[in-house]
């Protein structure tokens, strides 16, 4: 069962849309810093380590999947809310203060949901999928 799961989850990344793997890589971040708030409200060190690397390397991912010649001024603005996310990462695995992983998580959740709008308002106008 959990090859099938496995094989399921690789196939679905794999026949996913640019904006549909944007997105599942928002949730995923989302998802392991809240477990890692979790593991650090519980002073589970290696379970907030484990979640705090898996979030700062999607984080990561998405601040390297930037490209910077269709919008400049949005990738610059974006790499320096990424890089204020990855920060928080650290210090809250320096420090094993949640705030830092609490200040990441809005962060994620608000980029998340703009992301989500201007998605579906691209979809409403017919303009998704054309070329930049």
């Amino acid at each position: 069962m959990n090859n099938a799961y496995k094989k399921y989850k690789a196939n679905a990344v794999q026949t996913a849309s640019r904006e549909k793997i944007l997105l599942m890589l928002y949730e995923a971040a989302i998802k392991f810093t809240k477990k890692a708030i979790i593991a650090c409200e519980a002073k589970d060190i290696s379970g907030r380590g484990y979640n705090v690397g898996r979030a700062f390397d999607i984080v990561n991912e998405l601040n390297n999947s930037l490209n910077h010649n269709v919008s400049a001024d949005l990738c610059k603005n974006l790499e320096q809310l990424y890089m204020f996310i990855t920060d928080q990462y650290v210090q809250a695995n320096i420090t094993g203060n949640s705030k830092h992983l609490k200040d990441a998580l809005k962060i994620l959740e608000t980029l998340e949901q703009g992301w989500q709008q201007a998605i579906e308002k691209i979809k409403k106008d017919g303009k998704l999928g054309q070329s930049a």
